[in-house]
């Protein structure tokens, strides 16, 4: 029996196979003999520094993005938080708060500089955001005495001293629509707060809870009011109190609780109030009302 053999080829697949192994020693060749390497291209300076400067300018644009917001405020209410972020020293923060704790109100550029005694090119970088009520940016002609007896609703222009001014805690609405920017709906707003407190406001920081009232109504309302018959309360010791004293304070809940006293613990007790801002969470904006109701004692 004569077996096929599967090795035989016609003539035109000798060619092809032929022509093959031709290709392959070529391609060897040049693969052996040309320098494929990098080094040889010459790249288009022009073209790569375009790209360069397309690569910098999303990087701008970016990092532009990236920066925290600061939107325009009143420097008479600047934090020691709100002091630190906007690169204030700790003696310069000191001083503009030892200033609006004798009840004197910040009303220039110029003067926040003079209290604080900040850089100028520090004060060039704050001054544009500073927002000043109306009446200090574009003031009024002050009303005479004989004008105010005609009509009593118009106040005189100018700060009053302690002795001067109304209870906060005895106010009535009519007495409290005399401010300027306070109408019937913010005075009722006012007393329904103070309403809920037995005993009424304990400072008048606690305005910044009252829907509606803006810095600049508070700042007016301060100029004529003060709380002079404190609600009564007891003082928590931040240092000793737990989770379940800590929620009966106002904007504390217990999420919050548990990271004062995990805060706590780390630091090994609390130094100063201050440190409450490192709290997780903590509600910066209520930081002055929630300091009422503690103690480090």
């Amino acid at each position: 029996m004569a077996y096929k053999s599967h090795f035989k080829f016609s003539n035109s697949q000798r060619n092809g196979i032929f022509l093959l192994a031709v290709l392959i020693i070529i391609f060897q060749c040049i693969y052996a003999f040309v320098d494929f390497s990098s080094e040889s291209v010459q790249p288009d300076k022009k073209v790569l520094e375009k790209f360069r400067q397309q690569v910098d300018s999303i990087k701008k644009v970016e990092l532009e993005k990236s920066k925290p917001i600061v939107y325009p405020f009143n420097p008479n209410y600047i934090t020691d938080f709100k002091g630190y972020t906007l690169g204030m020293s700790t003696e310069e923060i000191d001083r503009l708060l030892k200033f609006r704790e004798e009840n004197q109100w910040i009303h220039s550029a110029q003067q926040f500089q003079e209290v604080t005694k900040i850089s100028d090119s520090l004060l060039d970088q704050l001054s544009p955001l500073f927002k000043f009520p109306d009446w200090v940016t574009d003031p009024k002609p002050q009303v005479s005495r004989t004008d105010y007896s005609k009509n009593p609703n118009h106040r005189i222009s100018g700060s009053k001293t302690y002795d001067q001014k109304i209870d906060l805690n005895k106010a009535t609405a009519q007495e409290l629509q005399k401010v300027n920017g306070v109408g019937e709906k913010l005075s009722d707003n006012i007393i329904r707060y103070r309403n809920r407190f037995k005993g009424g406001f304990i400072s008048e920081v606690q305005l910044q809870d009252i829907y509606g009232l803006t810095p600049e109504v508070i700042e007016r309302i301060t100029n004529d009011f003060a709380v002079k018959t404190p609600r009564h309360i007891e003082k928590i010791n931040l240092n000793t109190t737990t989770k379940d004293q800590l929620v009966t304070i106002q904007h504390i809940d217990y999420e919050i609780a548990h990271y004062i006293i995990e805060e706590r613990t780390l630091r090994e007790g609390f130094k100063s109030f201050d440190e409450l801002l490192k709290v997780k969470k903590f509600p910066i904006r209520k930081f002055e009302i929630i300091k009422l109701y503690l103690t480090l004692n």
